[in-house]
């Protein structure tokens, strides 16, 4: 048994145009499954699939306060596009963001709503992810979340050390799950999260079941009598449980 990682959640004060940020940003395409909800995919993208982490983007009323424990990188393929890129995001409304980042080499904007976000140098290991190259987790304890993640998804480690661990799909395609150490990262929330789906067939109420003796723990995020089931990693990192398909 294993879940599919298949979108990061972004809660948001107006989904619609924040989804057309992150469609035009990702050069993907746009749909939505009902009022509130705009779901941003690769263009022709038969979703679920392993070659992309797509995101799916919720109004929801007085969205969290901006923190950092979850963000996005994009990969660029040189120094020329990496100029270009944060160009046209800036042009899409994106502003600098500084996070106490220093003189790096990547670029750190936030999105119309203050989502902070990456924009990384072209690196070797990223040439293949497609626009995504990391979704980023910061967290205390990189290898013993990784344990978790690597556990409760399809998802298998591809490097591991006290600061980092990089998990991709054991399909090898699309982009990394990478678990960062971040200092007091327990203390706050995000408004990005991870949404998992189980196989066809598989059952959901065992998979949750699953994940908890993993470590996870239920969480209510006030979501009502919905299809998904809410929960939080064991350094509080809230996902969800999609129904199987």
């Amino acid at each position: 048994m294993a879940l599919r990682l298949v979108q990061v959640n972004i809660k948001a004060r107006d989904d619609a145009a924040l989804g057309r940020f992150w469609a035009a940003a990702l050069g993907w395409g746009l749909s939505s499954e009902g009022p509130g909800v705009t779901n941003v995919e690769p263009l022709g993208f038969a979703w679920p699939d392993p070659a992309a982490v797509c995101v799916d983007v919720v109004t929801v009323p007085d969205p969290d306060t901006v923190h950092y424990r979850v963000h996005l990188d994009l990969a660029t393929t040189s120094a020329t596009h990496q100029g270009e890129l944060v160009a046209r995001l800036r042009e899409l409304g994106a502003t600098p963001a500084d996070v106490g980042q220093g003189q790096v080499p990547w670029t750190v904007l936030a999105d119309p709503e203050g989502n902070v976000f990456c924009v990384l140098e072209p690196r070797p290991l990223y040439r293949d992810t497609g626009p995504i190259a990391a979704v980023v987790l910061g967290c205390a304890d990189p290898v013993g979340l990784g344990r978790f993640w690597s556990e409760a998804t399809d998802w298998t480690v591809h490097e591991e050390s006290a600061d980092l661990v990089r998990l991709r799909s054991a399909s090898g395609v699309g982009p990394y799950l990478e678990l960062l150490r971040a200092p007091d990262s327990r203390r706050v929330v995000s408004r990005l999260h991870l949404d998992l789906k189980p196989y066809a067939g598989d059952d959901q109420a065992v998979e949750v079941a699953r994940l908890r003796t993993l470590g996870a723990t239920h969480a209510d995020v006030g979501q009502g009598e919905v299809s998904w089931r809410c929960l939080t990693d064991p350094e509080g990192n809230e996902f969800c449980v999609l129904a199987p398909g």
